[in-house]
């Protein structure tokens, strides 16, 4: 792939964004290689955990504007199905059954802060700044909307999405789009440790299931959503992981996943 790389390190997914000379802004080709790659990540029995770093200066500018520019001379039908690629990636890493981290080690704007939020958990360096700013070129920040609100809720996302103004890592976590603040030279190994951490304390069925559990039962009524839950709990009890990891802590002994 010419714009993403993929290698796996000790069970550690690296998706890495690999255009630093755009700011690894996005086009179509650049979407599809994601694609591509995350599906691979979540196939591969070697990896159990997903990083999501970048190459150059700039963690991800967002839609590539000269991109966007030729879209304008799309019909409608054309620009749907290019807003629906788009789609498509967003909704792929927000149900991957794998965890997927975010290390943000510069700006992330636009739909590049789209990327890092979307990610289950993100560290970033505090020089990153975040922001949407969508409203200040004429368009919208339509997509992200969805998980954005979901994430971190309508009168935080308001103010991100209808003023457009980029705001530090700090206040970043402050909104909660970020996990943790790390500073630049610990930003790898800290990331790398807490992919670790999972890998090896954490069983991937489960890690798999509540990642499913967190993304459906917000579409489900209260009633609904707790009877999902009954049932889910009640295959869980059956697993194979949940046995062995009962045994192991009732036998007192050192489990590694």
């Amino acid at each position: 792939m010419d714009f993403v790389h993929y290698e796996v390190k000790e069970r550690v997914g690296y998706i890495t964004l690999a255009r630093s000379e755009k700011r690894n802004a996005l086009n179509a080709e650049m979407v599809s290689e994601l694609k591509r790659a995350f599906a691979a990540a979540e196939d591969d029995e070697t990896c159990k955990v997903i990083v999501l770093r970048a190459e150059g200066k700039v963690f991800c500018a967002g839609a590539d504007l000269e991109y966007l520019q030729r879209l304008q001379q799309y019909d409608y039908h054309d620009n749907l199905a290019d807003s629906t690629h788009l789609m498509e990636l967003f909704r792929l890493i927000y149900t991957l059954k794998k965890v997927v981290i975010a290390q943000v080690h510069g700006h992330a704007i636009a739909g590049g802060c789209g990327l890092a939020a979307i990610c289950d958990f993100t560290f970033a360096v505090p020089e990153a700044r975040f922001g949407y700013t969508e409203v200040k070129i004429g368009f919208i920040p339509a997509i992200v909307k969805v998980f954005l609100l979901r994430k971190i809720g309508e009168a935080r996302a308001k103010q991100l999405l209808l003023t457009g103004d980029l705001i530090s890592a700090e206040e970043a976590q402050n909104f909660g789009l970020v996990n943790y603040v790390v500073p630049a030279n610990e930003l790898e190994d800290r990331v790398f440790s807490f992919a670790q951490k999972l890998c090896k304390e954490n069983s991937r069925q489960s890690m798999e299931v509540t990642k499913e559990m967190i993304a459906r039962v917000q579409e489900m009524s209260l009633e609904d959503g707790l009877q999902y839950a009954a049932e889910m709990n009640a295959v869980a009890r059956g697993s194979e992981d949940c046995q062995r990891g009962i045994a192991a802590f009732l036998n007192k002994e050192a489990l590694t996943w």
